[in-house]
């Protein structure tokens, strides 16, 4: 029985209260809980051969499939500290990475090995890299193989604590990623619910509570798009593991909604969470091209978190989906979950204010009512980004004595007990005095019949300081349209001084594979704008 809120430790009841029960179904096979546990056990033995241990750094550089669930959980059953690392990245980001999180181990797909090579001398801390098989062919010479460990026998248990803690790098879209070092108990609450999304019981209010949310949960199947190493996919895997909810992942290379939607229909899927308009907009058209091809009726939820998932796809998604409710999620890397969204006249959603969650002006004070400043979350918080005590100290403040971790995410304190939020603070661009968030313009852009997709950035300006520019791509077989005819469309639909004064059409915009927006990209390409 679990005796702390460690994921480790939690997970394992689980997996003694509900053995049986499929936790994972991909496409390369499908594991009951008592075997995926059973696995990170040998896994975990085999990275503690090596070196590896209580506090060790552990990469995980791979696509979605069963290794990196596996590898995610023999880390914490061992008391080391998980990290996600970004498949695109290259070999001069992989070593700043690497070398950040003091690196002892990295387990790596096949087709990673050579780049892997490349940096692995540069990491002091490197005591072991593994290559999981991938039908690559690629040579993993220099790594271990990831059957090799597997076939260690099960070990443990090993010493850990809710101390512990994992590490959670940010994206980098606005400067070198960083790693958010998240407490198991801080963790559990603030990213995965308390175990209380899909069962009658609610969060857990003591750690024995585990058996009850396995048992009692309801039996549901969650399908996450986003890549496991965006960190909100993990948040929505880890809330559906502790309640004993199978997970379906989709271990394709390229994001395909048919696809998609075979799998769905085929697996049963139940809940199916996306990231944003990005994903949200093929799955839409999806649908669309090929009406009744797919019996959805066993989809109940619609979900999206963190990116922007606009108010007509919404709408769209659930005139296609009648069966599904459709919910969109705030969160970062720096809060966990904010909660779930409300439609807003201004803005591009509402979030409840309350005691743990308000608004800070300047990192000093909380906002009186009609004051904007950033979102922040007190109580169950991350305790830092790793090796970093100056961006801790902007990000983590004390005030009043009490420590809020805050957001990128402005938002303004309304006075219905409310918050407007209205997007990445650090984007907002500056046009004569009057602030422009980015998301607001993407959404109503993203309207436009003949855009497929957005981005908007700050172009410098000697009158205005800056000036609104729009990087478009175009729907299939639309035409390009006359920028006044765009302008004529946004006028209707924004306030003047948000209208773009200019467009860039691109063949795609440049996103993550999670779908978060490129703004250092986008704001090179909007330079070059007339």
């Amino acid at each position: 029985m679990a005796g702390q809120f460690h994921l480790a430790d939690l997970f394992e009841t689980v997996a003694r209260t509900v053995p049986d029960r499929i936790a994972m179904i991909g496409s390369s096979g499908r594991h009951t809980f008592a075997e995926l546990s059973e696995r990170a056990d040998r896994l975990a033995a085999g990275l503690a051969a090596h070196g590896v241990g209580r506090g060790s750094a552990v990469g995980l550089y791979l696509h979605n499939g069963p290794a990196y669930l596996e590898a995610f959980i023999a880390a914490c059953k061992l008391g080391a500290v998980p990290y996600n690392v970004n498949y695109r990245y290259r070999a001069d980001e992989l070593r700043y990475l690497f070398a950040n999180a003091d690196s002892e181990a990295i387990i790596h797909g096949a087709e990673f090995a050579s780049i892997v090579r490349e940096v692995r001398g540069e990491v002091p801390t490197l005591k072991v890299t593994v290559a999981v098989e991938d039908g690559s062919g690629t040579d993993i010479a220099g790594s271990v193989p990831y059957a090799d460990l597997l076939a260690h026998e099960p070990g443990g248990p090993w010493p850990r604590s809710e101390a512990d803690y994992l590490l959670c790098y940010t994206g980098g879209t606005t400067g070198m990623p960083k790693g958010v070092m998240w407490p198991h108990r801080a963790f559990v609450f603030a990213c995965a619910g308390g175990a209380g999304y899909f069962n009658p019981h609610g969060p857990l209010t003591a750690p024995q509570d585990i058996e009850s949310r396995a048992r009692d949960g309801y039996p549901l199947k969650m399908f996450p798009l986003a890549p496991l190493m965006h960190m909100a996919a993990m948040w929505a895997v880890w809330s559906a593991l502790l309640n004993g909810v199978t997970i379906i992942l989709d271990e394709s290379r390229a994001f395909d909604a048919e696809h998609i939607f075979d799998v769905a229909e085929r697996e049963g899927a139940n809940m199916i969470q996306f990231v944003g308009d990005a994903m949200a907009t093929p799955l839409r058209d999806a649908l669309r091209a090929n009406p009744g091809r797919w019996d959805l009726s066993r989809v109940v939820n619609l979900g999206s978190g963190g990116a922007v998932f606009s108010q007509h796809l919404k709408d769209d998604l659930k005139a296609l989906v009648p069966s599904a409710s459709i919910t969109d999620g705030l969160g970062s890397s720096e809060t966990g979950m904010s909660g779930m969204a409300e439609k807003s006249e201004e803005g591009v959603m509402r979030l409840p204010a309350n005691a743990n969650q308000q608004v800070v002006v300047d990192g000093k004070r909380l906002a009186q009512v009609g004051e904007t400043g950033l979102i922040a979350r007190t109580g169950n918080t991350p305790i830092g980004y790793y090796g970093d005590p100056v961006k801790t100290a902007e990000t983590f403040v004390t005030i009043d004595g009490t420590l809020w971790a805050v957001s990128g995410d402005a938002g303004r304190l309304d006075d219905d007990g409310m918050i407007t939020v209205f997007g990445r603070g650090s984007t907002c661009i500056n046009t004569g005095g009057e602030k422009v968030f980015p998301e607001e313009v993407e959404e109503v852009l993203r309207t436009h019949p003949c855009v497929f997709d957005a981005v908007v950035a700050g172009q410098s300006d000697e009158r205005w300081g800056e000036r609104v520019i729009g990087v478009v791509s175009r729907r299939a077989g639309a035409a390009e349209p006359a920028f006044e005819e765009i302008k004529a469309y946004l006028t209707q639909r924004l306030a003047g001084y948000k209208v773009p004064k200019a467009l860039v059409w691109v063949n795609e915009v440049k996103r993550s594979p999670a779908g978060k927006q490129d703004y250092r990209w986008a704001k090179d390409v909007a330079a070059t704008a007339q």
